[in-house]
């Protein structure tokens, strides 16, 4: 009882002496409550060091051009999938052109590096390169673990990875027909949806790369890769509209014949000849779908061929049917 009064006067004449020197502070902050506000991982949550680890065991760990400026910073990137070649290297080529930030990812670590060389431009980060598989399951979620724990977050999502494969259903090999519907479906679905928040957040884009082969109710001798691109086009208007609040642009690139390494990929050999229909070459696919996609466009059609062809009667609600023309007159471009 005797400390009690004692303890309230000196507290009241430290509080006098605040109130005239107002260039200390009332409470100074101690060491300890520094401490205190120091983030920490959060039981449960992934650990950043360990997630680049992953990353790096799988060929993959974000370069030093990938980590960000100060400790807080995010780096808003464009992410290309299937970027190391054809119509995927050449929308780099034009994103990086237009000033974007960019991540791309493909299997191939040498033709991913010559590419980002190419694309640098000084003074800005140089285009981070993740190299992955996008059939292999931990894929998708070690790419999201990088890129976390490199603080660098999508605005603008390109699905471009996929490939197709000629000949009957019954006669393709069953691993590889489902791989088509992993890679082209699968995959767009999980990057979208799992980078989804924060291109909300930002009001960013999401460009799927498609084919003219969505607009046709079947491809006879190329069934997986058709249906595949349907649903990639239906999938796009689907999120279009429920996004459009969100100032979210989706579109749906698709493509007529383009001269890439596809044709190669899906066994399109020199017995069906190509030639003499109307093609576009990747880079003017490139610029179209770029432009498309900036203009906030549902549907980019390349090529004034392609758009008398499904586009009109599509849109107009008449059923074309493909049974009586070859399925290889109207290939799919992604790489």
């Amino acid at each position: 009882m005797g400390q009690r009064p004692c303890y309230i006067q000196v507290t009241f004449r430290r509080l006098a002496t605040q109130r005239h020197d107002s260039r200390k502070p009332v409470n100074p902050p101690r060491a300890a409550d520094q401490r205190s506000v120091t983030p920490r991982t959060r039981p449960g949550a992934a650990d950043p060091r360990r997630a680049a680890s992953r990353a790096r065991h799988a060929g993959s760990g974000p370069s030093a051009d990938a980590q960000p400026r100060s400790g807080t910073e995010t780096r808003r990137v464009t992410l290309i999938t299937g970027a190391s070649g054809g119509i995927g290297a050449d929308l780099a080529r034009v994103f990086a052109r237009q000033g974007h930030d960019l991540v791309l990812i493909a299997r191939s670590r040498t033709a991913l590096e010559a590419l980002a060389d190419e694309i640098a431009v000084p003074g800005r980060p140089r285009p981070l390169v993740l190299v992955f598989d996008l059939l292999e399951r931990n894929a998708i979620p070690e790419i999201a673990a990088a890129l976390a724990a490199a603080r660098i977050s999508p605005e603008i999502l390109v699905n471009n990875a996929g490939f197709g494969l000629i000949g009957p259903a019954a006669g393709l090999d069953l691993a590889e027909q489902l791989a088509i519907v992993d890679l082209n479906v699968r995959a767009a679905v999980d990057l979208t949806l799992r980078f989804l928040p924060a291109i909300r957040a930002t009001h960013g884009k999401i460009l799927n790369v498609a084919s003219i082969a969505s607009y046709f109710p079947g491809g006879p001798g190329m069934a997986a890769y058709y249906a595949s691109k349907a649903f990639l086009l239906s999938f796009s208007l689907a999120l279009s509209q429920e996004l459009r609040a969100d100032g979210v642009t989706v579109s749906a690139l698709c493509p007529g014949y383009t001269k890439t390494g596809f044709q190669a990929r899906a066994g399109i050999g020199p017995n069906i000849d190509l030639t003499r229909l109307p093609g576009s070459s990747a880079m003017e696919v490139a610029e179209a779908g770029y432009a498309g996609l900036i203009a906030g466009r549902r549907e980019i059609v390349p090529g004034f061929h392609n758009k008398l062809s499904p586009g009109d009667s599509v849109k107009s609600g008449i059923t074309q049917r493909t049974s009586a023309r070859p399925c290889s007159y109207h290939p799919g471009t992604v790489q």
